[in-house]
């Protein structure tokens, strides 16, 4: 902490300081002036919590000095000192708010005491100021949070309440309508990802505009995620421009393009939610494939468009599917397009819809061939994507984007199916190892596998570099050479438990195969032993 000694006379300011207990009360700089101009300086510059100040000085006396820091430091607390016991400077001091009043000569425990409950005082009023200002600083944060509840709640009322009306910025009208700003990923990608300061910017803009011409109010509608409503009051004839306006400044400054929509007009005994949902409606069936210079909507009749639907097009899809091409599926893109597209109209509530069947058809597909089912998606961040730093629908991206997603899909498929055949021509072998002492035709293993006995002698060869016959024969010549370690079995017993029923014909193929009778195998290995 810091105090003033303020006194023409120098003597009095050195006794002050001499026996005050300045560390005692946390005060470790101490600065003097000789007058009230001195004083005023110096309390500009520093700041001092405790001022002691006489009241009969040159210049700028005590009274006035006690008025200028009523005004202009009124957190400081103030001691009068004075040599003469006059009512009139004890109600001057008082007025001016000050502390305490000392008589000179100076008695040090007066001061000392006076000092002390000058210091406390300063430090409660202190803590009382910031607690009010912490609470005055929470109160501004809430504030809009709580303004977007109350005037969430106000829009989806049924009836316009009188007492919203003070307080929230909304005034009294016989008519209101109501714009829609819609606020999207794109945008949020422009503030770093933070929702929060996204809003707060976009609102600030709004509702410059809106204070400067008295006519409406815009909010955070926290029914419905990503969109800013703005409730007009009055100069209805100048709504279109302040849009447009907006539009434009947030473009500008922010280089984001939020569309705008503006709902049709309602009395005071109707809902808002009425105008409202006319702009949601012409929000979602405005034309996206319009190239216009600001997407600002004002025109309050409806396109009927009947939707369409990718469902209708599943046997094209599936014979797509079945070709394993993706110029199959390019010719099935196109048709999509020139139907969905028809007089170069495309609304994003179809856009939506075209989404949402695509999703489940393409999951359908995942899950008819084992595959990873997709991720589930908020459509309107798939969709949002395709839209550029002007507002505009980039179709052909869009197009070009499903082409690549289907293109994978059918990668992973033909993978798949690699994958299993040859799976399948493996578990083709073990059956035949594990039946290998009988004969075994083609004609069983395609019933088994259900695959044609074309295709199993094809990839057989393909896999093993021999077919199936031979494959038999060499793994029965190599059960037969481990059987004829053992010097306890006849030939002919072999013969029999290898699938020969006759030993000589038996004895041929293991000669052919072998290069040498199975009785020589057998000296062989004896020997070895």
């Amino acid at each position: 902490m810091k105090a003033l000694i303020v006194d023409d006379e120098k003597h009095v300011r050195e006794g002050i300081k001499i026996l005050g207990a300045w560390e005692q009360n946390g005060i470790s700089e101490i600065y003097e002036a000789s007058n009230g101009e001195e004083a005023i300086h110096l309390i500009q510059k520093y700041k001092p919590e405790i001022i002691f100040s006489d009241m009969k000085m040159p210049k700028m006396d005590g009274v006035s000095l006690l008025e200028w820091i009523k005004e202009n430091q009124s957190t400081s607390k103030t001691i009068v000192v004075t040599g003469y016991d006059d009512y009139h400077y004890m109600r001057k001091a008082i007025h001016f708010g000050s502390s305490d009043y000392l008589l000179k000569p100076i008695d040090p425990e007066i001061l000392n005491h006076t000092l002390e409950t000058a210091v406390k005082e300063w430090k409660k009023e202190a803590l009382d100021r910031e607690r009010k200002e912490n609470s005055s600083q929470l109160i501004n944060e809430m504030k809009p949070v709580y303004r977007d509840r109350k005037l969430t709640k106000l829009l989806n009322s049924d009836n316009l309440q009188e007492d919203l009306y003070e307080g929230y910025g909304i005034h009294s009208s016989s008519n209101y309508q109501v714009a829609l700003v819609r606020i999207t990923g794109k945008t949020i990608e422009a503030f770093q990802g933070d929702r929060d300061l996204a809003y707060f910017t976009i609102l600030n803009v709004i509702n410059e505009i809106m204070m400067e011409n008295e006519c409406g109010i815009g909010f955070r509608y926290l029914s419905n995620k990503g969109e800013v409503v703005i409730i007009f009051w009055n100069k209805f004839e100048q709504i279109e421009g302040l849009l447009k306006r907006i539009y434009e400044m947030l473009r500008e400054t922010m280089n984001i393009s939020c569309p705008i929509v503006l709902g049709n007009v309602v009395n005071k005994n109707a809902s808002l939610k009425d105008s409202y949902l006319h702009a949601k409606q012409l929000l979602l069936n405005r034309n996206i494939l319009a190239e216009l210079e600001n997407h600002v909507y004002v025109q309050g009749n409806l396109h009927s468009h009947p939707l369409r639907n990718l469902m209708d097009y599943s046997s094209h899809i599936e014979m797509a599917v079945q070709a394993g091409e993706i110029g199959a599926f390019v010719e099935v893109i196109h048709q999509i397009e020139s139907d969905f597209t028809k007089d170069h109209f495309l609304s994003l509530k179809q856009l939506s819809h075209l989404e949402n069947e695509y999703l489940v058809i393409s999951n359908r597909w995942f899950k008819q061939y084992h595959l990873p089912v997709l991720a589930a998606e908020d459509i309107e961040k798939r969709i949002d994507l395709f839209f550029d730093e002007s507002g505009n629908f980039r179709l052909e991206d869009y197009k070009q984007r499903k082409i690549r997603e289907i293109a994978i899909f059918l990668k992973k498929v033909k993978k798949g199916t690699l994958q299993k055949q040859s799976n399948i021509i493996y578990d083709i072998e073990k059956y035949l190892q594990a039946n290998f002492d009988r004969d075994v035709k083609l004609q069983e293993i395609s019933e088994q596998f259900y695959i044609s006995r074309e295709y199993i002698s094809r990839k057989f060869k393909q896999e093993f570099n021999v077919n199936i016959s031979d494959y038999i024969v060499k793994f029965r010549m190599k059960k037969a050479k481990s059987l004829l370690k053992n010097s306890q079995l006849k030939i002919y017993e072999i013969a029999n438990m290898i699938g020969y029923q006759d030993d000589k014909y038996f004895r041929k193929v293991f000669k052919k195969v072998e290069g040498i009778t199975p009785n020589e195998y057998r000296e062989s290995y004896l020997k070895q032993k």
